[in-house]
């Protein structure tokens, strides 16, 4: 089976969120399988600082480096579109010719793997920015034996991002403006990337089961829920994996002591660590919560800003790490005055921190009102530390009351009521091992999510 992923941004060479995870990540696992694997995706500035790669020109705009064994990726050059500081925004905002740069990289994509000869059986596509090559497929490309038998998988990581333009840019697209109606890509009188991607492909899925059904609904369907009920028979819920190679804390050089699920009390060295680290007093018996995200509403702050005052009321400590919304730091910054040993705030991003959070932390605190899959909560569970969540998306789908906390009602209330039932868990001496010990135990791997996207490209491609 030969399959080309296209995607805005890849690690190692490229990332602004999970989306990049997902795309360096899975091709490798796909290789293991024994799946033929191309990757596509734009030459950015960053490309070319890449550790360890080793680029070669193959097309006149294409150049060409490996990962894994023998995995190619092929980097789209167009100095104009690309070779830029930042992906798609400034501080301003958004590029203001994200249409064309994304437009000319969905149509090349294509391009380059005719030119390399590359037929594949499915083109696995992942958000708006390359939304429009299933378009392509179904339209411009439909009369090309090259792509006759071609497929598409177009992934959706966060429906909250759609690729909206106003209707006088449609032309940018290369399209006819018989594809500017309700059943395509218009929406409210604007130009939908995102729904022409949910229409025009043979396969639609999302990264996790529950997120699939819930962007069905109004709530959490951001305008296109009726989209995608009318193809709810092609869309699908598979959960991201997670990297243990670099979550692992046998191995992890960022931690002050390694441990494993079978010397799970080797954590305590990282906590006493962690606490000395954040100026936080050394107290074994206080449970420490801690926070790696992004301070916003859609990662559940506004509850917590809410619960903050109650919570430090609580024994317990809170380390964060994060930034985001200038309301929120306002209010962790003056909740860190009035309980400086109680709050350790850490703003912006500091990877070896984040690392010392997961391994030195009791429990992990993720209140998000809606998470499309998340990773947070699959890495506490390695490091043993206990995730307390809300009910949604993919944390509906890993965390349980055998490896976790989990709150039904979005709500301050819920969330320090789930809170206080964690402090008295964490001080049963006999339960409290037990769900560190279930926790640990957890198999979140790509190998998992390898084999259900392989079966995904094995039902579109007998369509």
């Amino acid at each position: 089976m030969k399959i080309a992923i296209c995607a805005s941004e890849v690690v190692p060479f490229a990332k602004t969120g999970g989306l990049a995870d997902v795309a360096g990540a899975l091709p490798l696992a796909l290789e293991k399988k024994g799946v033929e694997v191309v990757v596509v995706m734009p030459a950015y500035a960053c490309v070319k600082k890449a550790k360890k790669a080793k680029f070669k020109k193959v097309l006149a705009d294409v150049s060409c480096a490996f990962i894994g064994k023998k995995i190619p990726v092929y980097f789209i050059e167009k100095e104009e579109y690309f070779d830029r500081d930042n992906l798609y925004t400034t501080k301003t905002g958004d590029y203001p010719d994200n249409l064309d740069r994304f437009s000319y990289f969905s149509k090349r994509a294509l391009s380059v793997l005719k030119e390399i000869g590359f037929q594949a059986d499915c083109v696995h596509c992942h958000d708006w920015q390359t939304a429009l090559i299933p378009v392509y497929l179904k339209t411009i490309c439909a009369g090309d034996p090259f792509f006759q038998h071609m497929k598409s998988v177009f992934t959706i990581h966060n429906i909250g991002y759609q690729g909206l333009f106003l209707k006088e840019e449609f032309p940018k697209t290369g399209l006819d403006w018989n594809l500017f109606s309700m059943e395509t890509l218009e929406f409210f009188n604007k130009v939908n990337i995102l729904k022409g991607g949910i229409v025009f492909s043979d396969v639609i899925n999302t990264v996790s089961p529950t997120y699939s059904r819930e962007i069905q609904t109004k709530e959490f369907g951001f305008g296109l829920e009726g989209v995608l009920q009318k193809r709810r028979d092609s869309l699908f819920g598979i959960l991201n994996g997670l990297d243990y190679d670099i979550w692992n804390p046998a191995t992890d050089e960022y931690i002050a002591k390694r441990y494993s699920a079978d010397k799970a009390e080797e954590k305590s060295r990282n906590k006493a660590y962690l606490q000395k680290t954040c100026g936080l007093p050394v107290k074994d018996t206080t449970p420490l919560v801690g926070i790696v995200s992004r301070l916003a509403q859609q990662k559940g702050f506004d509850i917590i800003a809410e619960a903050i005052d109650d919570m430090c009321r609580m024994d317990i400590q809170l380390v964060i790490l994060g930034a985001g919304d200038a309301k929120y730091q306002q209010v962790l910054e003056q909740m860190m005055k009035k309980y400086p040993k109680i709050i350790s705030l850490n703003l912006g991003f500091n990877d070896p921190l984040a690392h010392a959070i997961y391994a030195g932390s009791d429990l992990f605190l993720m209140p998000s009102h809606y998470e499309p899959c998340g990773l947070g909560q699959m890495i506490s569970f390695r490091y043993g530390t206990i995730p307390l969540v809300f009910r949604t998306g993919g944390l509906a789908d890993t965390v349980t009351e055998d490896n976790g906390f989990i709150f039904d009602e979005y709500s301050k209330e819920a969330l320090v009521s789930t809170i206080k039932k964690a402090v008295v868990l964490f001080k049963d001496k006999k339960k409290w091992p037990r769900i560190v010990r279930n926790a640990m135990n957890e198999n979140f791997s790509w190998d998992i999510a390898a084999e259900k996207y392989r079966d995904l490209y094995n039902k579109v491609h007998s369509l």
